[in-house]
């Protein structure tokens, strides 16, 4: 070494420093491209084990070869040497930069950390100094409802036998319009959540905040098990796509959101299959966080992501491995930086635009195909109400969005393309997944990038069923909903099965066609047969039945009837016969599988003898004030009988001892 370090000495001096400096450059670069390499799990391992190898074992060659070119005074190898290896610590920085700066984006789609927001509210003529009843849900569990509620509580010293408990939000609500609360505590996001409700339609201007608390926390959606963390998006998957209707644009703040779009989709990459599968807002389901009481599935978004995931879970038997919420105001910046998309406008209509202003804000589009920007393309994802088929036409125009995204994403042609994406994403979409997790799909983009004729073909569904009003005892009003095909259910939840490969497809032997026919692809779920079963029996009108019937009725549904006759007051109706039904305790229109009891009111007429008997009553009451009064004229001479005297006076009392009323 001592030798070495002589040798060195006799060297050029500006050519040893280069070299060194060169050298600490690379090595430097090397480094930093190593650990972004290592960030980048199950991406082309094989191909980065052995680029890192070659790379470190190139920096050894340099290292000696550069010594012995300084010692032989070969000063033009050196120097090209030196050149050959400048460049491949820039091209290592630029790599470098490029890994660190995707992962940092996709890094950010996770948030680990969101504000809760925790709102007191009251009516808008509410005065804040007449504010005693207080509404809090009950749930201990309920972050913003309960747990920041607290916080309000304490901080503004507010008497806790003044706070009244509630299981559900919406009777709250209603409660609160009622006027029989004053105020209540609810997330921030309540004029998004509550105001597809008609009671709750205008919310957002019927209602003041009193009090406001936030918090930044961990973000309390992040709920994957050791079993989901653990899987790759390599293998097939489902995700539920969730639609947050925000104003704002960005998603860091509270998750709640209103539960409008609701789309399950599971995804085959070994043969690059989609299945999609949007739930009717209306659908009446089992709502899990609420013990399986039915409503609508919208409402279920009330009760945070995980009550929406294991609602859904419920009903179709498919556990869903992912979530992804997309913020609607993202899907301007989404489609713009994908170039726009291109969709076949089925109807002309006019929709607000993403600040939700109409006037000469509003998106109009016209029938027919056409190249959409990120505005028109989210009005055409929102709009519903000019639609010949409503919400069920709508959610079709929100798969026909996503997909024509997925189909843009495959002609990508440059790293500014590729960041536009990126920071659209990283903004306005939240999901569970990991960073990790999100990187394997690399190997699923490069299958598509780099095979021939390969892109992602998607199987769509329809959800058949029936639509039906009834009652809602939380908003004690009639509401519409709709009432699933479970034949329906089962072909689509079939479909989605043998996609993920948890199912083997049934394999069709025989079929005709005709060339002179149009081919249709076949929807699953759209033209299964419905049974009785599906449709939710109701709460009839037993008014002005009988009582018979109405025994006979409830005994057929296992429930019970209790009856109260009535022979006289409001309800009583001398004109009725006997045993006429005139009351029952339960709303017409109420699902039956949430009743159990019926108190029915029925007329008894009174008979004769009962008639006799209260006449006789009466005659005797009328004969015992008679003689009251005429003890007490005897007692007094002279006392008119139609005069008022203050008390009963026996005979052998004296008249000094009486108070006489003149």
């Amino acid at each position: 070494m001592k030798v070495l370090f002589n040798k060195l000495k006799k060297c050029s001096k500006p050519l040893l420093i280069i070299f060194i400096v060169i050298l600490l450059i690379y090595l430097s670069s090397l480094v930093f491209l190593t650990i972004n390499l290592l960030h980048l799990p199950n991406i082309e391992t094989i191909i980065r084990i052995v680029c890192l190898v070659l790379f470190y074992l190139y920096f050894i060659g340099f290292l000696i070869g550069g010594l012995i070119c300084l010692i032989t005074k070969r000063k033009k190898t050196l120097i090209v040497l030196t050149i050959i290896t400048f460049l491949l610590a820039g091209a290592f920085g630029f790599i470098s930069y490029h890994i660190n700066k995707t992962y940092n984006k996709v890094n950010t789609i996770s948030k680990k950390y969101v504000t809760y927001t925790s709102n007191m509210i009251a009516l808008k003529d509410t005065q804040e100094d007449n504010i005693k009843k207080i509404g809090q849900i009950s749930d201990k569990n309920d972050l913003e409802g309960y747990t920041l509620a607290n916080k309000i509580i304490k901080k503004e010293n507010i008497d806790k036998d003044n706070i009244v408990k509630y299981d559900d939000y919406y009777e709250m609500l209603t409660a609160l319009y009622a006027k029989e609360i004053d105020a209540c505590f609810i997330t921030s996001n309540y004029s998004i959540i509550y105001s597809s409700e008609e009671l709750f339609a205008n919310i957002a201007s019927d209602v003041k905040v009193v009090y406001e608390y936030s918090e930044k926390r961990e973000n309390q959606d992040n709920i994957q098990t050791e079993q989901k963390q653990g899987k790759k998006l390599t293998e097939p998957f489902t995700l539920l796509l969730l639609g947050v209707d925000s104003e704002k644009d960005g998603l860091n703040a509270n998750q709640a959101f209103n539960g409008d779009t609701l789309m399950m989709i599971t995804f085959n990459p070994n043969t690059l299959n989609a299945t999609m599968f949007s739930i009717p807002r209306d659908t009446y389901v089992p709502i899990a966080c609420r013990n399986n009481t039915q409503n609508k599935i919208n409402s279920s978004a009330a009760g945070g992501t995980k009550c929406v995931i294991d609602t859904i879970e419920n009903l179709t038997d498919i556990d869903i491995d992912y979530y992804v919420k997309i913020n609607f105001k993202g899907v301007v910046d989404l489609v713009d930086a994908v170039g726009g998309v291109d969709i076949d406008v089925p109807v002309s209509f006019c929709e607000q635009n993403s600040d939700r202003l109409f006037g000469d804000k509003e998106i109009c589009l016209e029938k027919g195909m056409q190249h959409l920007d990120g505005e028109a393309a989210l009005a055409f994802s929102r709009h519903r109400k000019t639609l010949p088929r409503g919400d069920f036409q709508r959610v079709e125009h929100q798969q026909m969005v996503v997909e024509a995204i997925a189909g843009k994403a495959k002609s990508i042609n440059s790293v500014n393309e590729f960041y536009d994406i990126l920071d659209a994403v990283s903004k306005n979409i939240d999901t569970d997944m990991t960073t990790n997790q999100m990187l394997s799909f690399y190997n699923v983009l490069k299958k598509m990038l780099t095979t021939a004729n390969s892109a992602i073909t998607i199987d769509h569904t329809t959800l058949a069923g029936n639509d039906l009003m009834m009652y809602n005892a939380s908003t004690r009003m009639n509401m519409y909903t709709f009432q699933y095909n479970k034949a329906s259910l089962n072909e689509i939840v079939d479909l989605m099965k043998v996609n993920l490969e948890l199912k083997k497809p049934e394999l069709i032997k025989t079929f005709n066609f005709s060339v002179n026919d149009e081919y249709v692809p076949t929807v699953a779920g759209q033209n299964a047969k419905s049974s009785p079963e599906d449709v939710q029996e109701l709460m009839p009108s037993l008014v002005g039945q009988t009582e018979t019937y109405a025994q006979n009725w409830a005994k057929a549904r296992n429930i019970t009837i209790n009856v109260n006759y009535v022979s006289e007051g409001t309800n009583y109706d001398e004109t009725l016969t006997d045993g006429t039904i005139v009351t029952q305790s339960v709303v017409v229109k109420t699902p039956l599988d949430t009743v159990k009891t019926v108190t029915i009111g029925v007329i008894k007429h009174p008979s004769e003898k009962q008639i006799e008997k209260e006449e006789d009553n009466n005659t005797v009451q009328e004969d015992k004030e008679n003689q009251e009064d005429k003890d007490i004229t005897e007692v007094v001479p002279g006392t008119p009988s139609n005069e008022t005297v203050g008390t009963g006076v026996p005979k052998n009392e004296t008249s000094s001892n009486i108070n006489i009323i003149n």
